[in-house]
């Protein structure tokens, strides 16, 4: 029994007095990396666009009383720079962003779309996928800077792989890459910006406006394959993983005590995509 639990306390946790902002923290991975946060001693903002999920999403927290909603959208300035205000306001600082929110284009292949469908689709996704990263951390870097605080963004098995989307979605997590690096380079030594590349798990990621998806999300397309169809499968496990299991490297590079030499740094945490080879030789045998 350690000392926190004789005295009837709790023991502290890797992020005990951090303060962190989480984009797209509703729902998916965004909500269980705060949810993770508030349980390693955390404060949390959590933002999004549905302000139901974010309600629930709160009152879900291991301690509600440290987790904050803000509703917003990720690709408008003023309302991000008015959410790291409400957090500095709200919680004395900011240690930690999480710039998170996404959409997924559902593998489609550029040889089934058409040329308006594209262009349509490219400015949404890289909208809410790169702008939306780039505008978290313009928002978020001068709490950064004087906390010494950190970045950590979500990236993909699509940041460093084909076919974990069609070519706009993989195309905008290879640009979050770069982007981690070169901020990685320009905000060195006071603010440390690393990454960690998801595999597929059991979300609410929804689809782009542009393709009429807005209201599909991955786990219903899933479950679309019938009750006895397994989902796609992973070498470690399959992409019904419930997305706290792969919380664990946020907290890691979100703590200073924990990776404080680290940064432009990706920990792949994708049940190991990046081994298993190509499903198929082609991927357009179709044509």
């Amino acid at each position: 029994m350690t000392d926190a639990e004789q005295s009837g306390g709790h023991p502290a946790g890797w992020l005990e007095g951090y303060v962190a902002l989480v984009t797209g923290g509703g729902s998916g991975i965004g909500r269980a990396v705060a949810h993770r946060f508030v349980a390693e001693g955390a404060s949390v903002t959590i933002l999004g666009r549905d302000a139901d999920q974010l309600t629930e999403a709160v009152k879900a927290a291991p301690d509600p009383s440290r987790m904050h909603a803000v509703e917003a959208d990720t690709r408008d300035s003023a309302q991000l720079h008015q959410a790291v205000d409400d957090t500095v306001s709200r919680f004395g600082k900011l240690d930690t962003l999480v710039p998170n929110a996404g959409i997924w284009d559902y593998q489609r292949q550029l040889t089934r779309l058409s040329g308006e469908d594209l262009a349509a689709t490219f400015d949404e996704v890289f909208a809410v996928n790169v702008k939306g990263y780039l505008l978290a951390v313009e928002a978020a870097w001068r709490e950064l800077v004087r906390s010494r605080g950190s970045v950590v963004m979500t990236l993909s098995n699509a940041s460093f792989y084909v076919n974990g989307g069609g070519p706009i979605y993989t195309a905008s997590k290879h640009a979050c890459l770069g982007l981690m690096r070169e901020l990685a380079y320009e905000l060195a030594p006071k603010v440390r910006v690393n990454g960690v590349a998801c595999g597929g798990m059991n979300t609410d990621l929804r689809g782009p406006e542009a393709l009429s998806m807005r209201e599909r999300s991955i786990a219903a397309s899933f479950a679309k394959k019938g009750p006895n169809a397994p989902p796609p499968s992973i070498p470690l496990h399959d992409s019904s993983t419930d997305p706290r299991d792969f919380t664990a490297a946020y907290v890691l590079l979100a703590s200073r005590e924990q990776s404080g030499p680290m940064t432009g740094q990706a920990i792949s945490v994708d049940g190991g995509i990046g081994v298993r080879g190509f499903a198929t030789p082609a991927g357009g045998d179709h044509l």
